[in-house]
């Protein structure tokens, strides 16, 4: 059952033991698919939505499971703001271990999620493992044109932050508009001033 599940949800180890990605847990198996990996925390990448059934099934599954869960709105479509960011950095450091992060198909936003866990974790030297994150297999990255600064942020940050910490330079110096400008014409959709979440995928 656990390989099943774990095949079924896209489940794959960042840090073996520490860290895991994965798609939404669909089909009422959350629980299992939990229990058997031994997980301590859900990272959701979709963000909170009391009004929708799957946040309430998962929010309620991790609550009698005594798993912490934890929102950190994403969009793979859409340039992140500071907060979102630092929402994601502060789910990386509070989550219990090992924890799994997750949005709805375990591709695109859960691989920059993994990436920059991984150079936050181990620094810029862990760059080449950590875009390794974006691999098409087995984790079924296949990014839209409008979606390719997911692969492009770490990089950017990196020449950006000039030797400091990927969280510090996020807090500190993270800006959208100027990761806009940095990328190629097409390679993200909408307007990071007026970022609205749109309903949850």
């Amino acid at each position: 059952m656990r390989k099943l599940l774990n095949r079924l949800y896209n489940f794959h180890w960042i840090v073996p033991g520490e860290a895991a990605r994965s798609a939404q847990a669909y089909l009422g198996l959350l629980a299992g698919f939990l229990r058997t990996n031994g997980l301590k925390a859900v990272i959701n990448l979709r963000g909170r939505h009391p009004n929708f059934d799957w946040w309430k099934y998962e929010t309620e599954t991790c609550a009698r499971l005594s798993v912490a869960h934890f929102d950190a709105m994403m969009d793979s479509r859409r340039l992140p703001l500071k907060e979102m960011l630092v929402a994601l950095i502060d789910a990386l450091d509070a989550a219990p271990r090992p924890f799994v992060i997750k949005c709805s198909g375990g591709q695109d936003r859960t691989s920059f999620a993994a990436a920059l866990y991984i150079v936050h974790r181990d620094g810029w030297s862990a760059m080449d493992r950590a875009l390794r994150q974006f691999a098409r297999f087995p984790y079924l990255h296949f990014p839209k044109d409008n979606q390719r600064w997911l692969r492009e942020f770490l990089p950017y940050a990196r020449q950006q932050a000039n030797g400091a910490a990927l969280a510090d330079w996020i807090r500190r110096d993270y800006d959208p508009k100027a990761l806009a400008q940095s990328l190629q014409p097409g390679s993200f959709n909408g307007i990071w001033e007026h970022w609205k979440p749109r309903a949850p995928k």
